[in-house]
């Protein structure tokens, strides 16, 4: 996934149906389908009403969440991995994006989505998994010391494009702060919280 930043007017067809193919893998809903799998109650229905695996674990069951979880991170990586292994790296790389708007933006459940860390921490494994461990180990470095899972992934996303290029995947740089920028509009909620003393640290109820 090393190519430099990209000619994005080059093979617009293939570059199309990648963006395509990353969209309709990221547009599966693990966290609704989990949850029915293991007769649970539709996340859109309870909690934050996100479908991601946080709020699958509101209800109790860590099976589902995991399930969501896993789910969520593969839809990132495989649409990436295939491309990649097929196309090359700028439609790997578009695919990334695809898959990242896809979960953000689901066409099989009205576009209501979730927030997105799982599947973005998929694309990066995909894209780089030296810089995915690092933001890995980002995460739980906030997440231990601050106690705020929202800004642990806030921070992770922040320096992933640096990561990215520490690992080697320079080419893979306007990817991460992409990814960067959508995650941020995404938690836009969790940051007012954080400015306001609001955001609920790990451990406690909101």
């Amino acid at each position: 996934m090393d190519a430099y930043i990209p000619d994005l007017a080059a093979r617009p067809g293939l570059l199309l149906l990648a963006l395509a193919i990353g969209y309709l893998c990221g547009s599966i809903p693990f966290g609704v389908l989990s949850s029915k799998l293991f007769g649970l109650t539709d996340p859109r229905k309870q909690g934050s009403g996100n479908i991601g695996a946080t709020n699958v674990l509101r209800s109790g069951h860590k099976g589902a969440a995991a399930v969501t979880l896993l789910g969520d991170a593969l839809k990132g990586t495989i649409p990436v991995l295939v491309l990649g292994a097929t196309a090359g790296p700028l439609p790997a790389q578009v695919a990334a994006i695809g898959a990242f708007l896809g979960h953000l933006f689901p066409v099989w459940i009205g576009f209501r989505g979730g927030k997105g860390v799982a599947t973005y921490l998929g694309i990066l494994f995909a894209l780089s998994w030296p810089a995915a461990l690092m933001a890995c180990a980002t995460w739980l470095v906030v997440a231990f010391t601050l106690r705020y899972s929202s800004l642990s992934a806030l921070v992770a996303a922040a320096l992933s494009p640096v990561w990215l290029a520490v690992a080697g995947a320079r080419g893979a740089v306007w990817v991460g702060v992409l990814l960067a920028v959508m995650i941020f509009l995404s938690h836009r909620a969790n940051i007012a919280r954080l400015l306001r003393g609001a955001e609920p640290r790990i451990g406690k109820r909101a």
